[in-house]
């Protein structure tokens, strides 16, 4: 992602020739002068620019799982980790004097508008100030007047009220300067009366409503998009309440359709599932927390078991910590065998490497975009589907290929018609990979690598169905089998072969429900 951010900074930076902002130093002067004199428009030109800057927040569940309400932890760790990443000054201007950006009329590329209401009360207050402390000054020090009361108490009055205005917004800033987002919610959620405070989740979210306003104020200053990123850690080792509560928190933040916050949620969904399931939030939902998790992630990423080489730079990793242990000897024995082979391999140009994936990624949408090619019949009617297609379709191809070394490299089109049975056909796909990865480590015979995976379904599908109770959950993920049937039977006759290239890139199917047919079948067959 940060690669990402550089490299969009650079093409903006072509493009425009504006360069971004920061509130740091000058910049910070100038945010405050905005912030107070001007209003931020939106306009066309913003809306086309590219580069982005991504605020990452890392947030460990495991830290609040003590308070009562862990989805507060949330909140207010996004508050702070803002209010620390922009700073406190500016985020106390905003909240007393800031404006909510609008969107421009027509084309107009002007992104800010003076403040004329704002200009016209201040520069009145002072106007008004000076008459004040000049009548004042008239009746203390000019001779024939000092005496004169009246003068005195109209001069004093007048410097009174427009000075205490004045002194009333310099407050307002030092109260939100000193008293952060993050403290206003942990006072909230302390209060006795917390659990009879109805206004309790408006005021929270207008927080937030807040930063989000101030966050597209900030977009438009420092000519930029801003997206946070929330990652979220150790969600799976806190009580099932809890785990619901931070997923309703986050469908909360995420249920404005311009909201500037990416959720990476780092979980082990075999744990997750069940923590949902014990909870109340699964009314309406047939009580199945992979259908809950479905319905809430826009695009799974199941990491698939590690490799020969992501095994070695682990072991690297966790040698080069042990230096106490004299383990530098195997670092270098590592390094030995990596470095046989006769010189270092051609890398391609990562341009090139782009301009192929593109192309690859291009040619599969088009196969979904075809109402020709069977595949497009096969796309499901339910946006959240799609969309979790449409996003995993182009890793897919890029984690292919980079592992284009390898032979029988399958097309975009296998890849993508592969994808979309991986999101139809979760819970059979998951059985016959598992028969094949039982059947693989039973030393198979050689043609066992050309036999369709239709035909290997058929084979163990009794056993699936006497399975079925304790696999219910994940079988009602499933489509059509009828179509499941043709799709694999007719259309996209994929074999062992293929389900092996395949596996080490499918990032869109649950490796947990596998995971469970297998412990199920060892278990079946031990009766």
């Amino acid at each position: 992602m940060r690669e990402e951010m550089a490299q969009r900074e650079e093409a903006e930076l072509r493009r425009s020739h504006q360069k971004p902002r920061s509130p740091q130093g000058w910049g910070l002067a100038l945010a405050l002068w905005y912030l107070a004199f001007y209003k931020p428009i939106i306009t066309e030109g913003h809306l086309r620019r590219k580069n982005i800057e991504f605020i990452f927040i890392r947030f460990s569940a495991w830290q609040y799982a003590g308070c009562d309400k862990l989805w507060a932890g949330l909140v207010t760790t996004l508050c702070d980790n803002i209010r620390h990443h922009f700073g406190a000054l500016p985020l106390s201007v905003y909240h007393v004097m800031g404006t909510r950006p609008r969107f421009a009329s027509g084309f107009s590329q002007k992104e800010w508008v003076l403040k004329t209401g704002t200009c016209l009360k201040l520069w009145g207050m002072l106007f008004v100030l000076a008459a004040g402390l000049a009548v004042l000054l008239v009746a203390l020090l000019v001779p024939g007047i000092k005496d004169n009361h009246a003068m005195k108490v109209v001069g004093s009055a007048i410097a009174s009220l427009s000075g205490s205005s004045l002194a009333l917004g310099i407050f307002s800033i030092l109260k939100n300067l000193l008293v952060s987002e993050k403290q206003k919610i942990e006072r909230l959620t302390n209060s006795e009366r917390f659990a009879s405070q109805l206004g309790f989740m408006s005021k929270v979210r207008r927080e937030v409503e807040v930063l989000v306003d101030f966050l597209s104020f900030m977009e438009i200053f420092e000519r930029r998009r801003l997206r946070v990123v929330l990652e979220i850690t150790s969600l799976d080792i806190c009580y099932p309440e809890k785990v619901a509560g931070v997923l309703n928190a986050m469908n909360t933040l995420l249920s404005d359709a311009n909201a500037p916050f990416i959720f990476i949620l780092a979980v082990d969904p075999s744990v997750i599932v069940p923590c949902l399931e014990e909870t109340g939030c699964m009314k309406g939902l047939a009580d199945n927390g992979y259908l809950y998790l479905n319905r809430t992630v826009t695009l799974p990423f199941s990491i698939p078991e590690m490799g020969a080489r992501s095994r070695l730079r682990c072991l690297e990793a966790a040698v080069q910590t042990r230096e106490d242990l004299m383990y530098r000897i195997i670092t270098s024995n590592v390094e030995r065998r990596r470095g046989k082979g006769g010189g270092v391999p051609a890398v391609p140009n990562r341009r090139e490497v782009d301009a192929e994936a593109v192309r690859c990624i291009h040619e599969a949408f088009h196969c979904l975009h075809d109402s020709v090619d069977p595949l497009a019949r096969y796309l499901p009617t339910n946006g959240a589907h799609v969309r979790r297609i449409v996003n995993t379709i182009p890793i897919t191809l890029r984690l292919l290929l980079h592992r284009a070394g390898t032979p029988g490299t399958p097309s975009p089109r296998a890849a993508a018609a592969w994808v979309v049975l991986a999101d139809q056909w979760p819970c059979r796909l998951s059985w016959v990979l598992q028969c094949l990865e039982d059947a693989w480590q039973s030393q198979p015979a050689p043609d066992f690598a050309a036999r369709s995976l239709w035909s290997i379904f058929q084979e163990n599908v009794r056993e699936l169905s006497a399975l079925r109770q304790p696999l219910r959950n994940a079988l009602s993920l499933d489509g059509d089998p009828e179509l499941f049937q043709t799709f694999l039977a007719g259309d996209f006759p994929f074999t062992a072969r293929d389900a092996r290239a395949f596996l080490g890139v499918t990032v869109n199917l649950d490796h947990s429900i596998r995971h469970k047919m297998g412990l199920l079948r060892a278990l079946d067959r031990l009766q």
